[in-house]
């Protein structure tokens, strides 16, 4: 399961869209922001019917 979602880079400021593969629930990760390249910690959470419903963007620090 894929969705694509557009977040702001916690440090730069900039939008970009990248793909969120919520097919294994709630969970977190980092990825590099695709202009400034300083890693973003996501948290992704999903429903009790496995539905995205929040993608949470911060410092990797925080």
């Amino acid at each position: 399961m894929l969705d694509e979602v557009d977040i702001a880079c916690p440090y730069c400021g900039e939008v970009f869209t990248t793909v969120v593969d919520y097919s294994a629930g709630d969970q977190d990760y980092i990825e590099d922001c695709y202009v400034c390249c300083r890693p973003i910690h996501f948290s992704v959470m999903v429903d009790i019917n496995g539905e995205l419903t929040e993608v949470i963007t911060r410092q990797d620090n925080e």
